[in-house]
Parts: C-alpha cells; sequence; structure tokens
C-alpha cells in the first residue's frame, strides 16, 4: 500500500489518539491496552514499509504516550481476579505470540531429538534420566507394574514433594530468561530431552499405551506449563535484548510485566499437575476412557486458554 493511502485510512484513528494524550484523558485499562496493540500493529507495518518515514516516527511518539498513560494510569477494579485471566493474561499472550509458538516448537524438536537418540540407542535413557531410574522402572516392567513409580510414596507427601519441584523447575525455566534467553533455552532443552527419551524408553519396551495413558494424566499440565514458562522466560530477555521503537527500559518493563502474568497463570496449573500425578496417575487400573477423558479435557483447558481465547480476543479487538 502506498504511504498516502495508508496515512488516509488511519488518519482519523491516530488523530484521535493524538488527541487523548494532548487533554491528558483519562482511559480505562482496556481501552489504553486496545490502543497499544491497535498502535504497536500501526507501528510494525509501517517499519517495515516506510522504515525511514515521518509516520513511523509518528506512530513511535503515539505508541510511547499510550505506554506511559497505561503504567500511569491504570488503576485497581474492584474484581482484580477476574480481571487478571479475562484480560490481563490474554492481552499479554497476543502481544506475545511469537515467543509462545518458538518456546512450542523449540521443547518439541528436542522432544523429537530425545526420542530419536533412544531409538538408536536403548542406553541412552541412562545417560539422561539416571541408571538408578532405569533400574527401577525395568524392575517395575518385569514384575508386571509398569507404572509403580508413581505409586513409590505416600500421596499427600508425594503431592507436595512433586508440585514444590515443579514450581521451582518452572519459575527457573523463567527466570532464567534475563540471561539474554540463553538460560531459559537450556531448561527447556534438558526438559525436553529428558521427556523425550523417558516416553520413547517405554516404546522400545511395547508399552507405550500403557505409559502414554499413566504419564500423560498428569503430563498434559505439567508439560504445558514448562513451554508456557519458557516462554516467559523468553518474552523477559527478548525485552530487553530487542527493545524495537522503544527505550530498552520502557521495553523491558512492559515485558517484565507480560512475562510475569504469564508465569503466575500457570501456578495453579502446577498445583493441578501435582494433584493429577499423586492422586490420579497412580489409577493404573482405572478405565481407558476415564484416563482418556482427563488427558482429553486438560488439552483442551490449555489449548482454549493459551491459543483459541487469545485469538478470539484480537479478532474483537480488530474488529473494534
Amino acid at each position: 500500500m502506498r504511504e498516502a493511502s495508508y496515512l488516509a485510512q488511519n488518519e482519523k484513528k491516530w488523530r484521535r489518539v493524538e488527541a487523548l494524550l494532548d487533554k491528558n484523558q483519562v482511559l480505562s485499562s482496556e481501552e489504553s491496552s486496545n490502543l497499544f496493540i491497535e498502535l504497536t500493529d500501526d507501528l510494525s507495518y509501517a517499519q517495515t514499509h516506510y522504515p525511514d518515514s515521518p509516520t513511523t516516527e509518528y506512530l513511535n511518539q503515539l505508541a510511547i504516550g499510550i505506554f506511559k498513560r497505561i503504567n500511569k494510569n491504570r488503576k485497581k477494579r474492584e474484581n482484580g481476579f477476574i480481571k487478571f485471566w479475562k484480560n490481563d493474561v490474554p492481552h499479554a499472550i497476543i502481544r506475545n505470540q511469537k515467543a509462545m509458538l518458538f518456546s512450542f516448537l523449540f521443547f518439541f524438536f528436542f522432544v523429537l531429538l530425545g526420542a530419536f537418540s533412544t531409538h538408536y540407542d536403548e542406553e541412552y535413557p541412562r545417560y539422561v534420566l539416571g541408571d538408578n531410574y532405569v533400574e527401577t522402572t525395568l524392575t517395575n516392567i518385569k514384575n508386571g507394574d509398569p507404572m509403580a513409580i508413581y505409586k513409590s510414596s505416600g500421596q499427600e507427601r508425594m503431592f507436595w514433594g512433586i508440585t514444590l519441584n515443579n514450581l521451582r523447575v518452572s519459575a527457573m525455566t523463567f527466570i532464567a530468561g534475563i540471561f539474554v534467553c540463553f538460560g531459559t533455552c537450556y531448561f527447556l532443552f534438558k526438559n525436553a530431552i529428558m521427556l523425550g527419551s523417558f516416553q520413547y524408553f517405554f516404546v522400545t519396551k511395547g508399552l507405550f499405551l500403557d505409559s502414554f495413558l499413566a504419564i500423560w494424566i498428569h503430563g498434559t499440565i505439567e508439560i504445558s506449563c514448562i513451554v508456557i514458562a519458557g516462554a516467559a522466560g523468553i518474552i523477559l530477555g527478548k525485552s530487553f535484548m530487542f527493545p524495537g521503537t522503544l527505550s530498552r527500559k520502557a521495553s523491558f518493563l512492559q515485558g517484565s510485566k507480560d512475562a510475569v502474568s504469564i508465569f503466575l497463570s500457570i501456578v495453579p496449573l502446577i498445583i493441578l499437575a501435582g494433584f493429577l500425578e499423586s492422586f490420579v496417575t497412580r489409577l493404573t487400573e482405572a478405565p481407558t476412557v476415564f484416563r482418556v477423558f482427563i488427558i482429553g479435557g486438560s488439552l483442551l483447558l490449555i489449548v482454549f486458554y493459551y491459543v483459541v481465547y487469545p485469538r478470539k480476543l484480537k479478532k474483537k479487538l480488530d474488529l473494534a
């Protein structure tokens, strides 16, 4: 599109934003967020097609003005809890869809690599899981209960141990993003290799279905949380390394806010995963339909909230 046509198409909207900023008019958090998303989309287009144009600089200033307004005038509403889940987290995901996708693809690639390595070297799981774990699992397989490791301790004790460990792993994956994303990528790599090797280990023993129906009762949510924590860490590091049109400080503040919101959203999911692993995964004799229902329901929950709902919200904002 020619720049003159682009200006004519959007001038009315931009002038309205300029007038709001000039009058120092108070905007609601939702209005400010919507305007910021629209302006950053317009700015991205202008940077691509008219990088040295005054239009690009003008949009940059408007976006900065709205960003400052968001941080200055945002007020707590009566029900901040609902607002957090309904608006804050989905908006953070909308602004960082590429980071979410990268985390998933990066993790998935190394899961496949872990499985591939185990396929060609059945001793490989010993390198990543440890001899003790492998030997214990082999003993359980010989005893006719391959998933007995999930029954090895009391339910309550197991719940607290697993939940705290999963919170620690997710927090480390997230916080490590401050080290220019490399720390986060390391934790994603490590957990993905372990998962791929662990799952394929059971394939080599002819136990894929049995292991799948047990592991993924809790693993669907647990692994999703690691991937999402990884995305939050990448957002954290990316906002500092690549500030774009914002100052490095403004970019890092916005990125940190989005990253923290996304990370906090997985905390209750980590607790749920710990509950499932401690109290439900051990029910290896439960009907297959029951286990499939839990796995499917967990997957639908993750996909709806972190993929479908943000996309619907973005589409609604684009049409507004």
